[in-house]
């Protein structure tokens, strides 16, 4: 019965979050503009693939680049009626920070995994 239970609530969690994400688009840009800024700042390369004039997409995606390599980013609505900045193919479960401030905090987080990524990288094209 517990464990019908914990099923039961965790689709509705999932449900629920997904509805804000998609019910609140405004908000997911503004917190992808805000760290495509930073980054861009930081001298990363950002396409905002989630403009209507690039291209029309469900969920609105920042493309960065490192070495060439595309990373998709995402911002989804996270528990506590918070935002976080997530690596898009992996949903929430590649949850990398928190949204909120200048955009300065996300993008010194972010710019960590980007950088981190590109050091395994490098390690495995040694091999």
């Amino acid at each position: 019965m517990r464990a019908r239970w914990r099923r039961w609530t965790s689709r509705v969690r999932r449900a629920w979050l997904t509805w804000r994400t998609d019910g609140q688009r405004e908000t997911t840009i503004r917190y992808l503009d805000m760290l495509a800024d930073a980054l861009e700042a930081r001298g990363w390369r950002c396409a905002r693939t989630y403009r209507p004039e690039v291209i029309v997409v469900r969920t609105p995606l920042l493309r960065v680049y490192d070495d060439g390599v595309p990373t998709m980013l995402s911002v989804l609505a996270v528990p506590g009626g918070r935002w976080g900045v997530c690596e898009a193919p992996r949903g929430r479960g590649g949850f990398l920070c928190h949204c909120g401030g200048d955009g300065g905090e996300m993008a010194r987080m972010v710019e960590w995994f980007l950088r981190e990524r590109m050091a395994l990288r490098r390690a495995e094209a040694r091999r």
